[in-house]
């Protein structure tokens, strides 16, 4: 009988501490700021530019004058939509003017997914530059 008491009262201080822990938890997660899809996105970019296009185009996405376009700020990032696109999705070869610069090297396919073009976009758009969100579609519908 005195084991029984003494395994009722662990089990009931045991059961206690638990009560303690879910309802931290549960005010942990209430308290929790929730991400937009637009700041999910450009966290997720961060990382694709940190492991892809820091080499290039630099930590501080200023680029190499003369060799690779900067990003921050970028007029050719942000007024030429489409063709950004196609250069993150497929590489880009040739001449382009950025900020009033010519370029002319070559940027080889960095071989993403579409939400991870959309990604890394909107991590430099949105860090560097004013643009709306590109999402996973917007890049699909950019065709080789």
């Amino acid at each position: 009988m005195k084991y029984l008491l003494i395994f009722t009262a662990a089990l009931f201080l045991t059961s206690c501490g638990n009560d303690k822990k879910e309802n931290a938890t549960g005010n942990y997660a209430a308290n929790a700021v929730q991400k937009t899809p637009l700041e999910q996105s450009v966290a997720r970019g961060k990382e694709i530019y940190g492991e892809l296009c820091v080499t290039c185009h630099m930590p501080n996405g200023k680029g190499v004058p003369g060799a690779f376009p900067p990003l921050n700020p970028s007029d050719w990032l942000t007024e030429k939509r489409i063709e950004s696109i196609h250069a993150v999705k497929y590489g880009l070869k040739g001449e382009i003017v950025v900020n009033g610069q010519t370029y002319n090297n070559v940027m080889l396919p960095l071989g993403l997914d579409d939400q991870e073009v959309a990604d890394v976009m909107n991590y430099t758009i949105q860090t560097w530059n004013k643009g709306e969100m590109v999402t996973a579609e917007d890049v699909k519908a950019v065709e080789k």
